[in-house]
């Protein structure tokens, strides 16, 4: 069998990405040349690899076989350049990294600024939700990755980088807005938008009224936090999201934090590898400028005053 370390590597790519088209694009390919090459590799195996339902493809038995093997040889080679790498110094380098979709609204930030220092770098950026970024972490695919709460059933190094403050939004309009030290009672009253199950988000906030016996109303479940401030925008309830996710809607006065009982629920964002990875220069550099500039380079969003005179709801 004549296999290519080429073909192996474009299927760990299709196999990652679940996508022909994403996979052309992280390896700076076109479609039609990763699909030739595909093809190909199937010739050479003699069976197929990828199954098409509807418009999203699947491994075959066989597929999840030679994954396997090609996961493991990505890896090795990625090891090779990382030793090439400590030679080289923290010039040149590549460096992976996922974030959470909240981290999105900031991570950005933090690679311009690392870059700057480290003009050479070659950076791979993924956004996902948490549930694909742990099973990243499981499989030891990034070299470091930007979550909130991590979880505990993987061995992992973790410290904490920066707040993350969780905070009750809603339309300037609101009859709460302006209004200050809202009880949690009466939140009781209003219908939410929140995150789906699952997410950190979520599952901050569902602890932080469970150990307070109050009950939200969730009138609807969001998987991405512009869905949420767009509801909260058209009036349908309110929403519980990162401050980091509101520049602009505060700029713009199209959204009002709340003044609520307890909050904000203050979270920390987290950097995290694998306990025991082989840490390169560049990934190294990119950990100690996390720890000791993030918070000089990241700025949380400031809202604007209220336009109302700001009074208090008393207890019922």
């Amino acid at each position: 069998m004549n296999v290519t370390f080429r073909q192996l590597r474009l299927l760990e790519a299709v196999a990652r990405n679940s996508s022909f088209t994403r996979a052309s694009e992280e390896l700076h390919l076109t479609q039609p040349a990763v699909s030739t090459q595909i093809k190909q590799l199937e010739l050479e195996v003699g069976m197929p690899l990828f199954e098409q339902m509807g418009k999203k493809i699947y491994l075959t038995e066989a597929g999840r076989e030679v994954y396997a093997f090609s996961r493991d040889i990505a890896k090795q080679f990625h090891d090779i350049e990382s030793v090439l790498d400590d030679l080289k110094g923290v010039k040149r380098g590549s460096l992976s990294l996922t974030v959470t979709s909240t981290g999105k609204y900031f991570a950005p930030y933090l690679l311009a600024e690392f870059v700057k220092h480290h003009p050479g770098v070659q950076v791979h950026l993924e956004v996902t939700n948490r549930e694909e970024l742990v099973a990243q972490l499981q499989e030891n695919i990034p070299d470091m990755a930007i979550m909130g709460t991590p979880p505990d059933n993987i061995d992992l190094s973790a410290q904490a980088f920066m707040e993350n403050p969780l905070v009750i939004t809603a339309r300037p309009d609101h009859p709460l807005a302006g209004v200050s030290r809202i009880p949690l009672s009466r939140l009781a009253e209003e219908h939410f938008i929140l995150r789906e199950r699952g997410s950190g988000t979520r599952n901050a906030v569902e602890r932080f009224f469970d150990a307070r016996g109050v009950k939200l109303n969730t009138s609807m479940e969001m998987s991405r936090n512009e869905a949420i401030k767009h509801a909260v925008m058209a009036g349908l309830g309110l929403g519980i999201v990162s401050m980091h996710t509101l520049e602009f809607e505060l700029a713009l006065n199209r959204i009002a934090i709340l003044s609520v009982e307890g909050f904000p629920i203050m979270k920390e964002w987290y950097l995290v590898h694998r306990t025991g990875k082989r840490m390169t220069p560049i990934s190294q550099a990119f950990h100690d400028f996390v720890l000791n500039e993030a918070n000089q380079v990241v700025t949380l969003p400031q809202p604007k005053p209220a336009s109302r005179s700001r009074r208090k709801v008393t207890r019922s």
